[in-house]
């Protein structure tokens, strides 16, 4: 697991970010909440929340999810929890945040895409008019990886307004879930993913 976004990170140790994630694996390990069958029976939700309420947990996971990034010019954050952090985040790099909606919930036209989640499936849209981010690099922030759909469908979003997907950062991933090697094997190997911790 990489401790900096990959293929962005700056050369050598950064003492800064190394420092941030392990604040944030503590704060994590104290304040998140594990909840069986949530939504659905079989699924066990991790609930970050109480993880972002706390002052020190959330500096040190924006500043994990920060420090080494560069040749962003706008952040992608994914709903719902990925507007919390993926606005800190734009702020910290001094870029646009750009907030990716479940379908239904934006006025037309919105670019949409449909896909699977780990129980069921979704669309994503973003606005199709009053935003022009042809050409800019962005970065997908979300809290959770877990079968990678989402990440991906999000990613295509970003293609089909003109825009290309440089990394993906995320709080936790669920390994043993393949979100990984999917958007390993769907974005390319020049996307880099960074999650912050793990959990198998």
């Amino acid at each position: 697991m990489s401790e900096r976004v990959s293929g962005r990170a700056t050369g050598g140790s950064d003492e800064v970010t190394r420092e941030a994630v392990l604040l944030a694996r503590a704060a994590i390990a104290e304040h998140q909440r594990t909840v069986p069958d949530f939504p659905k029976p079989g699924i066990l939700f991790r609930d970050l929340t109480p993880v972002l309420a706390d002052t020190e947990g959330f500096s040190s996971i924006v500043t994990a999810l920060t420090h080494g990034c560069s040749g962003v010019d706008l952040v992608a954050g994914i709903d719902a929890r990925g507007f919390l952090v993926g606005g800190a985040v734009a702020q910290e790099l001094e870029v646009g945040i750009l907030a990716v909606r479940k379908g239904g919930k934006l006025p037309p036209p919105v670019y949409g895409v449909d896909y699977d989640l780990e129980y069921g499936t979704a669309r994503l849209e973003i606005p199709a008019s009053g935003i022009d981010i042809t050409g800019r690099r962005v970065l997908i922030v979300d809290d959770v990886l877990a079968t990678g759909g989402t990440a991906v469908a999000a990613s295509k979003l970003m293609g089909l307004a003109g825009a290309s997907v440089v990394g993906v950062a995320v709080i936790m991933e669920l390994a043993d879930l393949g979100g990984r090697a999917k958007i390993a094997a769907e974005l390319g190997p020049e996307v880099g993913l960074h999650a912050i911790t793990d959990d198998r």
